[in-house]
């Protein structure tokens, strides 16, 4: 074992030797120069201009007053727990490609961008195993316990492990940060804690208020119409769901709404062909307002009524509004720089120039994509990132004075594509959502934005200081962002499969079916007749057993994912096998040997209790009962019992485990909740139990009353 004080030895770089400080850490240099834990190696032969060094939080502490004191408590008590690894190199260099170390033997989960936007998860043993663009590493140690890699972003550069990184620069000594702990959840939590009072760039979620939309029902419109949306589509829409006793309350009119055109078509007006699949992609924004499609609407027009002079988008959402007054907020699709192309030069009082695109070299080698091929053969016109706040502020000042209450932002990282002639893809970033925080706060009330297309570290670490939203659902994104599971249709094969998950991860949920194709059984399942749902107090995550396996396609693992409520949790159970990642063509392909019966466990100590105050208690619960959703069983557990389930492919069920709550010997009560509802223990909102003339209330925190009374 490493002794508690060390002097780390100095680690010679390509020119002049870097003298490690003495500090309390359970990260060591050994001689022979290996990177350890505890005396355990994690990186043998590491190169000499690789460095390592301790988390100083006095060197944090100038800026104290922007860090709830809370934070900071935390991230003290817990800094030995932590390092970075650096380095250093011969000359500045745009593109820094070097070793690290060598990775042998140890079991490992990443997760990595297989696309420009989207990243998804990777199991390995060693340093070759891994993938280009990997964001993050979670190691297995013989100690029973955890280390977590995490690449990071320093001045303009930005690290990701292939094992290389990536940016502007010669010499580096926060490249990456590495923390180590005995439960892989609290370790997540403390590592960002860390990096949150390290980087200053970025706030955790548990900081942040969340969207208004977050525990409802709404209707995204893309997949209902795609590019031909418009106002009496969407008013049919809406209204096939309220009539049917699911009223929406909220919209997301995504993209199809925006006024765009080609660089060979007039300026002023409206592309006249966008059938070819992914031309929007080509077009550029050539005006703030809405397009002609939408301009033409007149108020009162879909109410039968006459209106006044007015119409426009302003008038639809009055109108809708009118019509439908349980729709609370109307969200509108908008790219990152404006369109798929960005803003068409020439078009307005902003400085824009259409920018060629070209991919990174660690973009080079992930999966195909029709988008990033028709961005780089159109380019983008790329706003003068000066003008970034300018920007926002055209848009959103628009939409907010119409009515709309929030963005949905997509296409993020398509500005690392055209970064070269700006100081580098952290530094326009940087512009871009600094210029987004500040509308999102003077438009949209602080909350009202959902990111997409934005599952890379320096989103991440660059926009998420007000941001609380974004189509996420891996380990690391929950830290910063509410995780959004994004859109499902209600009447696809796969309708009930997508649905279970939607109502257990913890966020919103929406449908977007074509008008008249709906399965409202199913929706009943999940949408209470007020159109809120029953929402979980944690975002979902996979139980311990599934983390480092590959449950799409391993022909062995059944994915498990777990949630709290307030007296209860869930475990989700998926069997997922028959699809997933190829590395060997960079691709998403079937694994049809995988395509078959699996079987499981599902056991109270899945659900990790401790990850709030309020369910902690019940990690020393004796007995739980376990309701099945889709077997409608209901048994009696002890807390280490395990229940074995076998599911079909693309089958599922919903294990809803509650406490057993002792009030005397002959006495006992669990609350399972509403049992015709997906995540029937949602609906336990507040408990008391007793017998008659002796009610004990439970740790509620002003919830709606469930009373429980045995005589």
């Amino acid at each position: 074992m490493a002794s508690p004080n060390l002097e780390f030895k100095t680690i010679q770089t390509n020119r002049n030797p870097v003298q490690q400080p003495e500090f309390n850490s359970r990260f060591s240099a050994s001689q022979d120069r290996n990177i350890c834990i505890d005396g355990i190696t994690l990186l043998s032969d590491v190169p000499n201009n690789v460095t390592l060094s301790p988390f100083n939080l006095l060197a944090h502490l100038s800026d104290a007053d922007s860090i709830p004191p809370y934070i900071l408590k935390s991230v003290a008590s817990k800094s030995k727990k932590g390092a970075f690894l650096g380095l250093s190199a011969k000359e500045p260099l745009d593109w820094i490609l070097y070793p690290i170390g060598k990775l042998f033997d140890r079991k490992f989960l990443s997760i990595f961008r297989f696309k420009t936007w989207w990243s998804t998860v990777w199991i390995g043993f060693n340093g070759s195993d891994l993938q280009m663009e990997t964001q993050l590493l979670l190691q297995v140690l013989e100690l029973n316990s955890y280390v977590l890699v995490l690449s990071l972003i320093e001045r303009n550069f930005r690290s990701a492990i292939h094992p290389g990184t990536e940016g502007e620069g010669k010499s580096f000594s926060c490249c990456a940060y590495m923390h180590v702990g005995d439960n892989p959840y609290d370790l997540m939590r403390d590592a960002f804690t860390a990096v949150r009072v390290h980087l200053r760039t970025f706030r955790l979620l548990e900081e942040k208020k969340l969207p208004n939309i977050v525990d409802k029902f709404g209707l995204p419109f893309w997949d209902a119409f795609y590019l031909s949306v418009e106002p009496v589509g969407l008013w049919h829409g809406v209204k096939s769901f309220a009539e049917n006793g699911f009223p929406p309350r909220f919209l997301i009119l995504d993209d199809g709404w925006q006024s765009i055109n080609m660089d060979h078509e007039s300026p002023c007006e409206d592309s006249k062909d966008l059938t070819t699949p992914g031309s929007q992609m080509l077009c550029r924004l050539f005006r703030f307002q809405e397009n002609e499609k939408f301009t033409k609407y007149k108020a009162g027009t879909m109410l039968k009524e006459e209106g006044a002079s007015r119409g426009g988008l302003r008038a639809l959402v009055s109108d809708m509004k009118a019509k439908f007054p349980s729709l609370d907020d109307v969200h509108v699709w908008h790219a990152l720089a404006g369109a798929w192309g960005g803003v068409r030069p020439g078009t307005s009082s902003l400085d824009a120039k259409v920018t060629s695109a070209k991919l990174s070299a660690g973009l080079q080698k992930t999966m195909p994509d029709l988008a990033v091929d028709m961005i780089v053969q159109g380019g983008i016109g790329l706003v003068n990132p000066n003008q970034g706040g300018d920007f926002y502020e055209a848009m959103h000042s628009h939409l907010a004075d119409v009515g709309i209450n929030g963005v949905k932002v997509d296409v993020t990282h398509s500005l690392e594509y055209v970064c070269e002639d700006y100081g580098g893809r952290v530094q326009l970033a940087k512009a871009y959502y600094d210029g987004l925080t500040k509308s999102l706060k003077k438009n949209f009330g602080g909350t009202g934005l959902i990111s997409s297309m934005e599952q890379c570290n320096d989103f991440f670490f660059l926009a998420t200081k007000q941001i609380s939203m974004g189509r996420v659902g891996k380990l690391l994104q929950g830290q910063f962002v509410q995780p959004d599971w994004d859109m499902f249709q209600s009447d696809h094969l796969c309708a009930e499969f997508h649905a279970v998950s939607r109502a257990i991860f913890g966020g919103p949920v929406y449908v977007s079916d074509k008008v008249g194709h709906h399965y409202f059984n199913l929706l009943r399942k999940l949408v209470l007749p007020d159109g809120t749902i029953l929402r979980c107090q944690h975002y979902a995550l996979p139980t311990r057993d599934c983390l480092f396996e590959s449950p799409l396609f391993d022909g062995k693992t059944l994915l498990k994912i777990w949630n709290l409520n307030k007296y209860a949790g869930v475990v989700g159970v998926f069997n997922c096998q028959g699809a997933g990642w190829y590395p060997e063509e960079h691709k998403y392909k079937a694994y049809p040997q995988s395509y078959k019966s699996m079987s499981g466990v599902v056991s109270p100590h899945d659900i990790e209790w401790e990850q709030k105050d309020f369910t902690a208690v019940y990690r020393n619960t004796e007995q739980f009962t376990v309701y099945l959703h889709r077997s409608d069983n209901l048994h009696m557990v002890k807390a280490k019992d395990q229940t074995k389930i076998t599911l079909q492919p693309s089958s599922f069920e919903i294990f809803t485990i509650s406490p057993v709550l002792k009030h005397n010997k002959r006495a006992k009560f669990a609350p399972v909740g509403l049992e015709n509802m997906f995540n029937s223990g949602g609906a336990v909102e507040f408990l008391d139990y007793g017998c008659k003339g002796s009610l004990r209330k439970d740790q509620g925190q002003g919830h709606r009353e469930v009373l429980g009374i045995f005589n």
